[in-house]
This record gives structure tokens, C-alpha cells and sequence, in this order.
């Protein structure tokens, strides 16, 4: 049986609200109480370092790689387990293991290894398929050669594991009319991105069902005057949900500070994380192709960036620090808002009864990690 224990911090932010001298109290994985820390009694007390503060696990929903492992090389339960355990390390407690543009036995590879996951590590939360179903204008480092458009066999392909989550990206200009509509049917979460629809392409498709946008700005229409693309369909809608890559390389701060003033919907942090999160080498091979880690960027030898050596504490700094946004609102954009997304802001997310003890302690003034708990594990 689980033991009942309770976690005391000088402040602790809900998911809502900055709540000073509180102990969160956990039993069985789950959070059953939060309350002034002199009215919790009858449970061994974790005491938190003097000014640390406990907030919501950090949720991520597309994590490339970590720890020297890139799942589209390693898409097993050992390939995922070492991911995750690269990005527990910076608050990360639950994540989707994204498989980028590969074929169809490599995604059912990745599918097979994230459904075995999940039924060990709580922090697998299902899978993000970021293409094949791409423009091929806006590739990035996605191989040209496996980018193809739908076929009726991708939608068992990509439906979502049992009990987890499916998270595709796709260019909706790609795709046949009533697809996404299809996948949304399945159960699985239909994003935007590597993209050039229109404005009118990118409505069309949210009628059908996608509420996504994969890393805002990168790899899609830009905003024009005369043609506002996806990026406007995205920030006038309070509906939609928008992935920010905020590493300072991606997007120009003032473009971030641009879309989280004027945004109507969810913004989200993201990583993009690659290989080098957590791990130790400094290049690593993408499907052929020999990416190196260097001054805080993942790039090709010609420079294209390829995805982000990036991990979620260092995002919500940025926020701080770059952004001018509040810890708390940075904090929220790293959890609250993704369970939002996924459907899964009843469980994760926040500190309140009833949800899953995924908890990060952490030092404010630096958002280093102090320890993570992952359904009330240590």
C-alpha cells in the first residue's frame, strides 16, 4: 500500500493562485488535500528548502528526444523511460513522445512502445505524431522523401493508445476534406503545423475539429497583411491552443510578447526537446542527417534549426526573463494550459484534490529544480 505523506513549501501555486505556508497532503498517487501547513498533522511532512516553492508538474507535449535518445532511433519502452527521465530531472512529469516524419513501421513501432509504456510510467501520456502529412514547402528537417498525404489505413495508424492520448500535427491543405473530422472521431487531437494554408484552409480545417498549433510562428504561413494564415485564424480564436517554443531562437521575444497580449485562445509552452536535453553529447544523427548542439541551439551543418536543446524550467525562466510574464503565468503556461489541450485538466495540472500528485519543487528566482514527484512518487 502507498503511504500518506504531505509536502510543505514556503508558497505554493496552485495552477491558480499563490498560496504562502502550504502543505499538500498525498495518498495513494493522489492529491487529497491543501492546507495551511500548521493544520496538517498525522502524516510524515517532506519539508521543502527554505524558500522553494511547489507547483504543478510541467507537462509537455512534444518531446523529440532526451537523454541522448531521439524516440524516432529508439521508439521502445527503454527509448521512452530515458526520455523521461532526462526531462524529470527539469520538472517535466508527463510528456508525449513525439515521433517526427517517418514511415508507417516506424510509427507503429512508436505506437507499440508508447501503449507498453503507459502501463508502466504515469508520465507517458500518450503520442505525438508530427506528420508524415506535411506541406512540403514548409518541411524544416522533416525528410521530403516520407512526407505524403492521408490514406484511410492512417487513421487506425494514428488513432490513440488505450486510455491515452493521440496528438497528430498535420498541414490541413494536405489532407482530403472530412479528415480531420475523421481523426477527431477516433478520439485523436488534430493540430496545426509545417504548413502553408491560408486563413480560409486553416477555418475550414477547425470546423472540422482541430484546435492546435504546433510551434506558433515556426514552419508556416507567416502573418501578411493580405493574408493572415494560420497565425491569425489561431490568435483570434479563444478556442485554440498554441504551442510557443520560447528558447530566444525559435521567435523573436517580441513576437511571443506580440501573441500572448493579443491572443484570444491557450497559449502553451513546448520544447521541441532533442537528444541533447539531459544528456551529454553535443551532435547527434536525424535520420541521416548530422545535427549539432551548440550555443543553445540544435542546427544542421548549413544552420536550419532542428528542433531545440530546450528543456521546460529553462522555457518557464524565459518567460521571466525574456517575456516579462509573471512565475505564475509562466508556470501555468507549462501545465495548466497543456492539460487543458490534451482534455486532461481534470487530472493534471493543478494542486487540488482529486488530481494526480505530479508536483515540481523548485527555486523561484532561478526556476532551478529542486525534486519531482510523479504520481506521488519521488
Amino acid at each position: 500500500m502507498r503511504r500518506s505523506f504531505a509536502i510543505a513549501a514556503d508558497v505554493v501555486f496552485d495552477g491558480e493562485t499563490v498560496r504562502p505556508g502550504c502543505a499538500v497532503t498525498i495518498e495513494a498517487g493522489m492529491i487529497v488535500a491543501l492546507a495551511p501547513r500548521e493544520k496538517v498533522s498525522g502524516v510524515e511532512i517532506v519539508e521543502l528548502p527554505s524558500g522553494a516553492w511547489l507547483a504543478p508538474g510541467f507537462i509537455d507535449i512534444q518531446v523529440n528526444g532526451g537523454g541522448d535518445v531521439l524516440f524516432n532511433d529508439e521508439p521502445t519502452c527503454e527509448g521512452v523511460a530515458t526520455i523521461l527521465r532526462a526531462h524529470r530531472q527539469f520538472g517535466t512529469t508527463s510528456l508525449l513522445p513525439t515521433l517526427i516524419t517517418d514511415t508507417d513501421q516506424k510509427m507503429r513501432a512508436a505506437a507499440r512502445a508508447v501503449a507498453e509504456s503507459m502501463g508502466r510510467e504515469p508520465g507517458v501520456l500518450g503520442i505525438h505524431f508530427e506528420g508524415p502529412f506535411l506541406s512540403p514547402q514548409r518541411l524544416g528537417v522533416h525528410r521530403g522523401d516520407l512526407v505524403r498525404r492521408p490514406q484511410p489505413h492512417d487513421l487506425s495508424l494514428a488513432a490513440p493508445p488505450p486510455g491515452g492520448i493521440s496528438l497528430v500535427t498535420l498541414a490541413p491543405e494536405e489532407a482530403p476534406e472530412g479528415f480531420i473530422a475523421s481523426l477527431i472521431r477516433t478520439g485523436c487531437k488534430v493540430a496545426l503545423g509545417h504548413s502553408m494554408a491560408t486563413y480560409e484552409q486553416t477555418r475550414a480545417a477547425m470546423r472540422e475539429g482541430l484546435t492546435g498549433f504546433t510551434h506558433l510562428f515556426n514552419a508556416m504561413r507567416p502573418l501578411g497583411s493580405r493574408e493572415g494564415g494560420p497565425i491569425a485564424a489561431a490568435l483570434e480564436s479563444a478556442d485554440a491552443c498554441y504551442g510557443l517554443i520560447v528558447d530566444g531562437e525559435h521567435v523573436h521575444p517580441a513576437m511571443l510578447r506580440l501573441a500572448l497580449r493579443a491572443g484570444l485562445g491557450h497559449p502553451m509552452l513546448v520544447t521541441d526537446a532533442m537528444p541533447p536535453v539531459g544528456g551529454s553529447a553535443r551532435t547527434f544523427d536525424l535520420q541521416g542527417r548530422r545535427i549539432l548542439a551548440r550555443d543553445g541551439r540544435c542546427v544542421t551543418e548549413d544552420g536550419t534549426l532542428a528542433g531545440a536543446a530546450l528543456d521546460m524550467a529553462s522555457a518557464v525562466r524565459n518567460c521571466v526573463a525574456l517575456l516579462g510574464l509573471p512565475l505564475e503565468r509562466a508556470l501555468a503556461l507549462a501545465s495548466r494550459e497543456p492539460a487543458h489541450f490534451l482534455g486532461i485538466g481534470d487530472r493534471l495540472g493543478r494542486i487540488a484534490p482529486g488530481f494526480r500528485a505530479d508536483l515540481v519543487a523548485f527555486r523561484p528566482e532561478t526556476v532551478d529544480v529542486v525534486e519531482t514527484w510523479v504520481a506521488g512518487e519521488r
